[in-house]
């Protein structure tokens, strides 16, 4: 998937105007957040649950190399192949070649975000190998042209039913449905043939554990069983932070993620494959292969953004940010969208090519509050913003006001005044409307908003008139 991050601001805007995406959306402010919110009640201490996962992430990220090591030890027992890819581009060039090695001409695709990072799709059709995404959202976006994903568990969250009533229609060749289950059966029936004729078989893995070499996998529609079951096949393409020590911390995990990602208990279907079919068993890959990508995350351990690698990819952040919630995922510009992708993306592909993303934000910390690994997402953005100032990557107006304030704020004696001048004149500019609409050297806001002018007297004036003169507070 092509980075284009740098267009975030022409993108915004044309999204904010999209009605149909306005409604659309909507779904994240009203079922999802509240299911989240009824979900985690459930638990008899959510806090301490919360605590204890992360404590359990963070032991396992601060000896990355020790669990995967001993992840590679105990798949590789149990009949897998595990290969490790620096780039992105370097693991579809693996899965390609493990493609080519049995024969394969047809893939199965379960729902993964890594794949999207790596554009196996191009990858494999490049190489004369059809690619068959069997996740429902996955599949409409991928018969719409190869649309990209606009969140990294609803894919298809930005569509409404009677678009995808006419997607099928159109694709499809049969008569318009509009009854969500009969559309779900009609879709089956298309890839079900799929299914049957695929050689091999492609999914994520939301975790690895360690001490039995095996991959755990949450889905609700059941079709990653199919795609890691019936084909010869099985190819896992992860991310190397994914790796847990022991299947009591996959345990931990799993009472978060679910109920964060879907407001659920538990997935419909939860997965934990291990190696390949035994010869007493009657299913199961006979070749099974893990590709772990780093993909910039080596570059993140032990440094000032460690704890993004703890992000279990519920999508939480972005369901509660008032920016996603207005403008969908396909405005940030890649694979991970929201707050998350506001710090993945800068991270991975390099902040000059994402300069709008760590602006992307109100800093409200309502992503803070939702994460259930406590990613402190408005500090990591901060984070960015200070790196594009440091290196000059930020517009010289910008630069050059943040420095005046600056210089000003470290000075009471100048700044006090100039807050009331300030004030006043704002005051005179707003009129009786209370608002500006337009204020020279301020046009990024007033052309999109007007800006609310400060009512009553500064907080300095009125703190003193409370306190009083000789308060000594």
């Amino acid at each position: 998937m092509q980075v284009q991050s740098m267009h975030f601001k022409a993108r915004a805007g044309q999204k904010l105007a999209d009605e149909r995406l306005q409604k659309n959306l909507k779904i994240l402010s009203t079922n999802w957040t509240g299911g989240r919110a009824r979900a985690i009640t459930e638990l008899d201490d959510f806090e301490a649950t919360r605590d204890d996962a992360i404590r359990r992430r963070n032991l396992a990220l601060s000896n990355l190399d020790v669990w995967l090591e001993r992840f590679e030890k105990e798949a590789t027992a149990r009949g897998a192949t595990v290969l490790f890819a620096e780039t992105p581009a370097d693991a579809s060039r693996l899965v390609v070649e493990i493609a080519k090695k049995h024969g394969v001409r047809k893939v199965t695709k379960s729902k993964s975000m890594v794949s999207e990072e790596m554009a196996l799709n191009r990858a494999l059709e490049a190489a004369g190998i059809q690619p068959v995404e069997t996740d429902l959202g996955e599949y409409i976006l991928q018969i719409n042209d190869n649309e990209p994903p606009s969140h990294i568990v609803a894919p298809v969250v930005h569509k409404s039913k009677d678009e995808v009533s006419d997607l099928f229609a159109k694709v499809h060749q049969r008569p318009r449905l509009t009854d969500i289950p009969q559309m779900t059966r009609e879709a089956r029936e298309f890839l079900r043939p799929h299914f049957l004729s695929s050689d091999m078989g492609v999914s994520g893995g939301n975790f690895l554990v360690a001490e039995t070499g095996s991959v755990a996998i949450f889905t609700n529609e059941g079709n990653e069983g199919m795609c890691t079951v019936l084909p010869p096949v099985h190819v896992v393409v992860t991310g190397i932070e994914k790796v847990l020590p022991t299947l009591d911390d996959l345990a931990a995990v799993a009472r978060l993620l679910p109920r964060s990602a879907t407001g659920q208990s538990i997935s419909n279907y939860f997965s934990i494959l291990t190696g390949t079919r035994a010869p007493d068993e009657v299913d199961g890959p006979e070749h099974t292969y893990f590709v772990l990508v780093d993909g910039g995350r080596t570059g993140l351990v032990g440094g000032e953004f460690q704890d993004m690698l703890r992000c279990i990819r519920c999508g939480a952040c972005m369901n509660h940010c008032p920016v996603y919630q207005k403008i969908g995922g396909h405005t940030y510009g890649w694979v991970y969208p929201g707050p998350m992708g506001s710090v993945l993306t800068p991270s991975y592909v390099g902040i000059e090519n994402a300069l709008d993303l760590p602006q992307a934000a109100t800093m409200c910390g309502e992503c803070h509050v939702v994460c259930p690994m406590k990613i402190p997402l408005p500090d990591l953005l901060r984070k960015l913003r200070e790196k594009q100032l440091e290196r000059g990557l930020r517009p010289w107006t910008e630069r050059l006001g943040l420095a005046a304030w600056r210089f000003a704020a470290r000075r009471p004696g100048l700044y006090r005044p100039m807050v009331r001048i300030a004030a006043r004149l704002l005051k005179a500019v707003g009129g009786k409307r209370g608002r500006i609409a337009q204020l020279p050297m301020a046009g990024g806001w007033t052309d999109h908003r007007d800006l609310t002018i400060p009512t009553g007297p500064t907080f300095k004036e009125r703190w003193a008139r409370r306190s009083g003169p000789g308060s000594g507070h």
